[in-house]
């Protein structure tokens, strides 16, 4: 085996054990801390709603943390390694700064579990069996590379779980299918359609724009300066031509006028006046530079990508404001939020601006994906810095009504998240994005549409904008699904999506919910009769 395949497998050995080592030992702190937390309450079920809970944590990483960061990736802005340290300082950022109030919609949210007449452990069974469940579905899915839906997939369990305790319950004298918000069910369904058809048409939309103003406006200028570059070189070659043909009297006053003319040309900058150029060699080749130079070849970098950067200053910046920072109550009113938003976006503009103008007399494609590299870098960390204020509820929130019961016996109780939970669920994301996210990866960044930074940031660009539209509008969405929905929306623009990917993908999504009801069905059964 070559030297560098072997130092490149030690290398991976050598962060695979680092990883593994940073989990075992968070979770080993935080079931210290949790022990004396709980007071030594119900031991064993404590352990056990630790494990599920942190494979819980695990496989978001692998499935939605990995679907997020998947463009960035497919892009070839990020390497799996880069997405990576983004993730760790964004996810977790998020998770402990902003995701801790969450336990609310978890117990109330899907499932109305105070109707239910049971005894504070159920509640306890319950929740095990919505990580567990959902986490093996995710798993599953994560295997298999298909990007699914994780609120779906813990909604599945708790729904699971929670009727069947209802069954249990009632004895078969009256039903318990009324503790299930139906409503909130039929969403669920609708948003199956809905977020990935919101996520193309927005996607197909805003790539449109970019591709005729930006992406074929700069194809074509690089066509004309290509054309130009080899008529100059035409003309180069028939003036030689020419002056070989000339006898040496002629050869003396051409050279003369020449070397008094490339003296003007040097000096172009300072004082030029193109009459006072003598020979015809350089009067011809000042008409093509002027040919050149008449052409705006930058126009659609100083134009078009500062205005769209500022639109994703405001997408992005709103997304932080509203949903990643929304759960700290900092209680802003709706003129300061928007003057902070306004202030990020044009901030971003006038940044945008600047570095573009620099770009010039640089290659123009490269210039031009440079550009939207950074871009979608900056919106790759905000989108995870809000996905780790909120999607981390999926497995702290039932993970954190656990904790309430077994400390204190009541199902009443529900306190905030202590910060060394958020953390540890926050690792355990970043861990199971690193070892089990490839596949998904793979499969959005590049087996649904072959994507470039230019159409990776549009589709995250998207992606958040059709999320903040949703929430403010109250349409039931999908992050994951609306991700998918833009990547495929890109593809349609660029006539290269893979139809074939969505069939398993559209179908993963359909039995997620009751994959893991059926899954928490038989575990909340196990562990009723072990425990109960």
């Amino acid at each position: 085996m070559p030297q560098g395949k072997l130092q490149t497998q030690k290398s991976m050995q050598q962060i695979n054990t680092a990883f593994a080592v940073l989990l075992l030992g968070m979770v080993g702190y935080f079931v210290y801390w949790g022990l004396g937390y709980t007071n030594h309450n119900h031991t064993i079920l404590f352990l056990l709603a630790t494990l599920f809970g942190v494979f819980m944590a695990f496989n978001i990483g692998g499935n939605d943390v990995a679907n997020s960061f998947g463009t960035s990736v497919g892009a070839g802005t990020l390497t799996v390694k880069q997405a990576l340290l983004i993730a760790a300082i964004f996810e977790v950022s998020g998770a402990v700064i902003a995701g801790g109030e969450v336990t609310a919609t978890i117990r109330s949210g899907i499932v109305n579990l105070d109707a239910l007449p049971m005894q504070p452990l159920d509640l306890v069974f319950i929740m095990m069996s919505a990580l567990l469940s959902s986490a093996l579905w995710l798993l599953f899915a994560t295997y298999k590379g298909l990007p699914v839906s994780t609120t779906h997939a813990i909604i599945g369990g708790i729904v699971g779980s929670a009727l069947t305790l209802g069954f249990l319950i009632s004895g078969g004298t009256q039903t318990p299918w009324g503790i299930v918000k139906w409503e909130q069910m039929i969403s669920i369904v609708v948003s199956w359609v809905l977020s990935p058809v919101l996520g193309g048409v927005v996607a197909y939309a805003v790539f449109s724009l970019v591709k005729k103003y930006i992406l074929d406006y700069n194809q074509e200028i690089e066509k004309q300066l290509k054309h130009i570059k080899a008529k100059k070189k035409e003309y180069k070659e028939q003036h030689k031509i020419r002056f070989d043909a000339l006898d040496e009297q002629e050869k003396i006053l051409v050279s003369n006028a020449m070397a008094r003319d490339a003296q003007l040309y040097a000096d172009a900058d300072v004082d030029f006046d193109p009459s006072e150029l003598e020979s015809n060699y350089y009067k011809g080749l000042y008409e093509i530079e002027k040919e050149k130079n008449d052409i705006d070849a930058y126009k659609a970098l100083y134009s078009w990508v500062p205005v769209i950067a500022a639109a994703a200053g405001v997408i992005m910046s709103s997304m932080l404001i509203f949903k990643g920072l929304g759960n700290l109550n900092l209680n802003l009113d709706t003129i300061t939020s928007t003057l902070l938003i306004l202030m990020i976006s044009a901030g971003i503009w006038l940044t945008t601006f600047i570095y573009a103008k620099t770009l010039k007399r640089k290659d123009l494609t490269k210039s031009t994906f440079l550009m939207f590299s950074w871009m979608q870098v900056v919106t790759a960390a905000g989108f995870a810095f809000s996905h780790g204020a909120n999607d981390i509820a999926n497995a702290i929130g039932p993970f954190a009504a656990i904790m309430d019961v077994l400390r204190t016996n009541d199902i009443g109780v529900s306190t905030p998240v202590p910060p060394v939970a958020m953390l540890t669920f926050g690792v355990a994301l970043i861990v199971g994005l690193w070892f089990i996210g490839k596949e998904v990866i793979q499969t959005v960044g590049k087996g649904l549409a072959e994507l470039h930074p230019a159409s990776g940031f549009t589709a995250e660009l998207s992606a958040a904008g059709v999320v903040m539209g949703a929430s403010v509008l109250g349409l039931p969405v999908s992050s994951t699904h609306i991700l998918v929905g833009a990547v495929l929306g890109i593809g349609m623009v660029n006539k290269n999506a893979n139809w074939q990917m969505m069939k398993p993908i559209g179908l993963a999504w359909v039995i997620t919910l009751p994959s893991a009801s059926a899954l928490a069905i038989v575990i909340f059964l196990i562990l009723r009769s072990i425990f109960g």
